[in-house]
């Protein structure tokens, strides 16, 4: 039997993807401001993009109390299911597949988002520190407020609605945002999670949260179309680190292959930036997860290649190269030039810089 390529077709749980070239999920702040309800304009991005072996969407908050950015979609409200409907629609009438990545950025928001003007929650009252950028213009972060107990279960159910959300709008399965210094991340390293209820303290109580979120969408979607976006040993959001990254995302690791889930995204390194992956053994994580191991993080052409073909990845993830490159794969595949997208149009509501990439034959 040959090796697989970047190129052939593979089996993410139930999803069946035409290619292992991914589409990661990217922050674009163009959702309709009132209520942040995704509409036509990201229907054609996406379809644009549909030859991507499997779409992960941007992050998507779970709840207007899990909003961190401007003009980022929920999935909440019929608003925005209608909306998300007419995403799944271009994409699937393009032939891809789409899945929704379901967020809560925890602390990495601030009161000028939250309804009535309250503190954002997370774990424990943490201040992320840093500047967020408000419709009111840029501000300093402050401290949450600690989750009580009882409002946990809450939160679970939030993000159990939000899946059933996206299963009636059509997407194929969901993504956990578990990573990047957000909410789930918050809960899981001991550096940000000062808990002393069964939602922290030892490893176990930490990732309680995440795998009860994890347990609610299988019940929604079956376990596999179902999957998580994680990165042990990321700096985003100025998460501080965890004490022992092997430990503790091992163990989930280890807990989330056992219920079958689809697929692991990891972020292999510094987010965006440097691959140091010191703290935390990927090759491992590979080992130990019977469900697909997608990679991520700076990979290059050569890189995703060799990934593939030596069985280090079932698929490689691309982010910024699909903001420029709407045709990506066939991209990669003729080994054609990229073009590089304005980082000055990476947001915002206008068509520039958006929807008006060309594909390598129009171009």
């Amino acid at each position: 039997m040959t090796a697989p390529d970047l190129f052939s077709p593979v089996r993410i749980g139930a999803i069946d993807c035409a290619n292992r070239v991914f589409m990661s999920p990217l922050t674009r702040c163009h959702a309709l401001p009132d209520g942040d309800v995704p509409h036509a304009l990201n229907a054609t991005y996406y379809a644009q993009r549909a030859s991507a072996g499997l779409i992960i969407s941007e992050a998507t908050q779970v709840s207007p109390q899990g909003k961190g950015y401007v003009d980022t979609p929920g999935m909440y409200s019929a608003a925005q299911q209608a909306g998300w409907q007419l995403v799944t629609d271009a994409v699937h009438a393009a032939g891809g597949r789409i899945v929704a990545q379901l967020w809560h950025v925890g602390s990495i928001s601030h009161p000028d988002f939250q309804p009535d003007g309250a503190l954002p929650v997370s774990c424990s009252a943490v201040n992320p520190g840093g500047i967020v950028r408000t419709p009111a213009g840029k501000k300093d972060r402050v401290a949450p407020r600690a989750l009580e107990t009882h409002e946990i279960p809450v939160l679970i159910e939030q993000w159990r609605q939000a899946a059933l959300i996206a299963q009636r709008a059509g997407f194929d399965g969901v993504e956990l945002h578990g990573g990047n210094g957000y909410l789930l991340e918050q809960f899981m390293r001991d550096a940000t999670n000062h808990r002393t209820d069964e939602w922290g303290g030892s490893i176990a109580n930490r990732l309680r949260l995440t795998l009860s979120i994890i347990d609610a969408c299988i019940g929604v979607f079956g376990k596999d179309r179902v999957g998580i976006r994680l990165s042990p040993v990321t700096n985003a959001n100025n998460c501080g680190q965890d004490s022992n990254p092997q430990a503790t995302y091992g163990t989930l690791v280890d807990a989330l292959s056992e219920r079958g889930i689809a697929f692991i995204d990891f972020v292999e390194g510094q987010t965006g930036s440097t691959r140091n992956l010191e703290g935390f053994d990927f090759a491992l994580a590979r080992r130990r997860f019977r469900g697909a191991y997608v990679a991520n993080n700076r990979y290059t052409r050569e890189m995703a290649l060799d990934a593939v073909a030596q069985g280090a990845a079932d698929a490689v993830a691309f982010g910024v190269p699909f903001i420029g490159n709407p045709d990506l794969p066939e991209r990669l595949r003729r080994n054609a030039p990229l073009a590089t997208a304005n980082p000055q149009t990476y947001y915002g509501q206008s068509a520039v810089g958006y929807t008006d990439y060309p594909s390598l034959d129009a171009a």
